[in-house]
């Protein structure tokens, strides 16, 4: 039975339910049988084993977005456009956006906690004309954001090493093969976490956010106390309009790019869902924990690198492709010192590559089970003995390994990929975001039910002004970094974007309108939700 043919809402849970029975005994594992009676009420059985907790999920989520280091790897666009004032003011306009986009997925993930995240959202919400196509629609543009944010991420990582050896060796001949075999030590070392260490991966996310939070301190200080400081004015009030654009204002909105990419990946808790115990609690904390935490360290490392900027054109001219490393060496002066705090920031971007690789092979999977995918039925497949869904994790791992070979051809095509993470992320978090506000005007309070997370009669202007901050979000991530463009500065993420949408809508016209039908049952609709008869 589709979802597209069943009213909301669900079956409401009693309080009391502890239990549930189905027509076929789950194959997952979860210490919390109420995780496994929410779920089945939209139709799923406990696959996966839920070994995440609060914790542990906020050190995924916030190691996966790294904020504070991320805003420094993408600094040259920022800095191009808007100047030192475009990215102080920048990055509290993203971050207001990024807590409305979250309050708004803390409150479907509540109502709807599945791994799927956006494509069942859509599916349970829209229209039942439209609630199909739309859901199939999410579900291809939400797997393309995080394909894509694992193959920047690991890109990052494998040329801010090239940057080391740039810094260090005289005699280092760059070459951008190099940095594509970087890339693909950075992915082969995720896919081994994701698999042979998978039990430890709660773990190993819980350790690396005391690294995240403590590498801050490690960076920061050396910097602010080493480093010749400029002024306020310097930083609050210098606005740089470096890609020739026609005002100022629209040089800020060009360059927003660098704090939205900073920003990316709050609703990766979603997507690890059927991994998480009490997950209808735990993700929106999660949520907004990450968001709070992430954004406060974020816009104090952004702040304090303004201040020791030094000279602008020189880190932004800097031969190692990243202005911070250069802002690094003239704080410390030496390169001993900026070796150590860089070192930090490319740990950081390859722990985040581990836990991209898990989310996006989970989003992955989650929507071949619908039969979303050409291959679906080996996608959607999970190991028996580690309940892990390795198909997936393996096709995530080969195609990034696909994608880095566009960084052979073109640095420039391959950092389209920012873009292109920004367009569908929003893009996807957009249609779903909608569709709440439709059955939000257009329902009883009866007609929804919420979880644990409830925005309220806060709920329809929040969801006003995410979409409106989503809208300018998406629309200027497709804008080259300079008014003057020809096939070098051309920002190719929007033939990337408008060729995966129109692929996914051929594969629809040929096969997938047939076999997907909206989120799948996977246990009987009838079978009733109760309390176990030998529970007390």
């Amino acid at each position: 039975m589709p979802f597209g043919e069943l009213a909301y809402p669900m079956k409401q849970l009693p309080d009391d339910a502890v239990a549930v029975t189905f027509h076929q005994k789950p194959h997952g594992t979860s210490t919390n049988p109420r995780d496994e009676a929410e779920i089945a009420r939209f139709g799923k059985i406990q696959r996966l084993r839920r070994n995440f907790g609060l914790l542990s999920i906020v050190g995924l989520t916030c190691t996966l977005m790294i904020t504070w280091e991320g805003s420094l790897t993408v600094f040259q666009s920022g800095l191009t456009n808007g100047g030192p004032a475009g990215l102080i003011y920048g990055f509290i306009f993203t971050w207001i956006g990024t807590g409305l986009q979250a309050l708004v997925m803390a409150e479907l993930a509540s109502m709807i906690p599945l791994a799927g995240g956006q494509y069942n959202w859509v599916a349970l919400l829209a229209p039942k004309s439209c609630s199909k196509f739309l859901s199939y629609l999410t579900g291809w543009i939400t797997v393309i954001s995080w394909q894509a944010a694992l193959a920047s991420a690991a890109f990052l990582a494998g040329t801010m090493i090239q940057g080391l050896l740039v810094l260090n060796y005289d005699g280092y001949n760059f070459q951008r093969w190099h940095g594509t075999l970087l890339f693909y030590a950075v992915i082969l070392l995720s896919l081994f976490v994701n698999t042979y260490l998978a039990r430890l991966l709660p773990k190993i996310e819980g350790t690396v956010l005391i690294i995240h939070v403590v590498g801050f301190f490690c960076v920061l200080i050396p910097l602010v106390y080493l480093a010749p400081h400029g002024t306020a004015k310097d930083v609050f009030a210098k606005f740089t309009n470096g890609g020739g654009w026609s005002t100022d204002g629209l040089a800020f909105f060009v360059g927003l790019s660098t704090s939205m990419f900073s920003f990316i990946g709050v609703d990766a808790a979603t997507h690890m869902a059927e991994e998480i115990e009490d997950a209808s609690t735990v993700i929106p904390r999660s949520m907004l924990a990450s968001v709070a935490l992430n954004g406060s360290l974020g816009f104090a490392m952004v702040t304090a690198t303004l201040f020791c900027l030094g000279d602008e054109e020189k880190a932004l001219n800097s031969a190692t492709g990243f202005p911070f490393i250069e802002v690094f060496v003239n704080a410390t002066g030496s390169n001993a010192g900026a070796n150590a705090m860089i070192s930090i920031i490319i740990t950081a971007m390859i722990f985040a590559a581990v836990g991209l690789l898990a989310t996006a092979s989970r989003m992955l999977w989650a929507f071949a089970r619908e039969q979303g995918l050409p291959g679906s039925s080996l996608l959607a497949k999970v190991e028996p003995r580690t309940l892990l869904p390795l198909y997936s994790i393996g096709m995530t791992a080969i195609i990034s390994l696909v994608l880095a070979l566009i960084n052979i051809g073109s640095t420039k095509a391959f950092n389209a990929l920012t873009s292109l993470v920004i367009a569908s992320f929003y893009s996807s978090f957009s249609i779903a975001a909608a569709v709440l506000l439709y059955r939000k005007l257009t329902s009883t309070g009866s007609d929804l039910v919420y979880g644990s997370f409830y925005l309220g009669r806060a709920g329809i202007p929040i969801l006003i002004l995410s979409l409106a901050y989503s809208a300018i979000g998406f629309f200027f991530s497709f804008w080259p970094p300079t008014s003057t463009v020809d096939a070098v500065s051309m920002n190719w993420s929007v033939a990337v974007y408008g060729g995966a949408v129109l692929f996914s809508l051929l594969f629809w016209v040929l096969h997938g309108r047939k076999v997907y039908t909206g989120p799948r049952w996977e246990v009987s609709p009838d079978e009733p939700v109760h309390r176990d008869s030998h529970s007390p």
